[in-house]
This record gives structure tokens, C-alpha cells and sequence, in this order.
């Protein structure tokens, strides 16, 4: 699966908030959004709005691909509310859960941390960011990456919290998913609005 490569610093920048939580915060030298800097900017049409919500969710989950995001929705769709549905499939990625578990810095160290093969699932080695994670299965660090820097000082990282859905063994670098997330407890970087992205991929896809 493809990973995102492009400026990161840019996407951050043009929603003017540090939505990928890197310790460098792209905001503080270029608070203005790319472009001229002081241009008055046009008022978005309802397109635009659906558009750059829709910009803004992917950006979250770590740039997801458009494929991507269309298939979860067509899952999410098929039964119950499709704006719950959304948000749990993207919330139980396994790179979202290790990211949410503190376990990584960013939602791409989680995505490399995956992807390297440093992490199991209920004892056994994944390495696709994509898998789904169920209530009940643990997530860990695999014993031999647990004194990885970047791990240990994520997880020692007092300025984030885990959600009330997930619990945290700091001391074995051991997680779990104790019950699906409900959208009230998820936060984002960004108020983002799922029920106009489901709408606009409703009449999109």
C-alpha cells in the first residue's frame, strides 16, 4: 500500500492547525495558509465546504487515499449510521489504534512503526496499517523494538491522553481495544464535520 510522501508542513499550513502533531510546528514561522501571503480569500461554494471537510478527515487518518476513503464509506453505508460506521472503521485502523495508544509520535510513526514489522496483534506480527482492530485483541510492540526512543518517549508523553475506548500498559508497551469508539469520544486536531462528508460521498460515489 502506498504511503504518503508529499509536504507535509503544506497540508498543516493550509488548515492552520499542526494536524499531524510533529514536534516541529510547522505553524510558527508561516502562520498564513500557502499562497500570497494577506490575499483576501473568496467564501467557499457548499461544494468547496464538502470538498475541503472531506480534505480535512483524510489529512487526520494519515492522507488517505481517495480508493480508500470511498471504500470504508460503501462499508459504512450498508447498514446503521453510516457517519458511526465511518469513524469506527477509520478509529480501529491499526495504525490509528497504535497512534491513539501513544505508542507512536505521529500517525505516520505509527504508519512506519506497522509497516517495519514492530508490532503484533494479539501476539502475532501485522504489518498492514489498514488491518482492523477488534474489541478484545491487544496491540504491542514486539519485546526486541520496545527500547526504541521514539516508542519509549511517545508513550511517556504526559501531553496526550488515551481515549476511554483503549487501555494502556505503559510498562509492557501493551494495548487494547476495550469497546468500539461512539463520536463523542474521538477527538480530532480539527472540527471536522462527518455527517456532510457522508452526504457529499452519498452523491459522489
Amino acid at each position: 500500500m502506498a504511503r504518503y510522501r508529499g509536504p507535509k508542513n503544506r497540508i498543516a499550513r493550509k488548515f492552520g492547525v499542526n494536524i499531524f502533531g510533529r514536534a516541529r510546528n510547522p505553524l510558527i514561522h508561516k502562520p498564513n495558509p500557502p499562497g500570497v501571503h494577506g490575499a483576501r480569500r473568496r467564501k467557499k461554494s457548499d461544494y468547496g465546504q464538502q470538498l475541503e471537510e472531506k480534505q480535512k478527515l483524510k489529512a487526520v487518518y494519515g492522507m488517505l487515499s481517495e480508493k480508500q476513503l470511498i471504500r470504508y464509506y460503501k462499508k459504512a453505508s450498508k447498514k446503521g449510521s453510516a457517519t458511526q460506521n465511518l469513524l469506527i472503521y477509520l478509529e480501529c485502523r491499526l495504525d490509528v489504534v497504535l497512534y491513539r495508544l501513544k505508542m507512536a509520535p505521529t500517525i505516520f510513526s505509527a504508519q512506519q512503526l506497522v509497516a517495519h514489522g514492530h508490532v503484533t496483534v494479539n501476539r502475532k506480527k501485522v504489518d498492514c496499517r489498514s488491518f482492523q482492530v477488534a474489541p478484545g485483541m491487544k496491540v504491542s510492540i514486539k519485546e526486541k523494538s520496545i527500547n526504541m526512543k521514539q516508542i519509549q518517549n511517545s508513550v511517556q508523553d504526559s501531553s496526550r491522553e488515551v481515549p476511554e475506548y483503549l487501555s494502556l500498559d505503559p510498562k509492557k508497551v501493551e494495548g487494547e481495544l476495550l469497546n468500539l469508539p461512539e463520536v463523542d469520544q474521538v477527538s480530532h486536531p480539527l472540527m471536522i464535520n462527518l455527517p456532510v462528508i457522508c452526504d457529499f460521498l452519498a452523491h459522489t460515489t
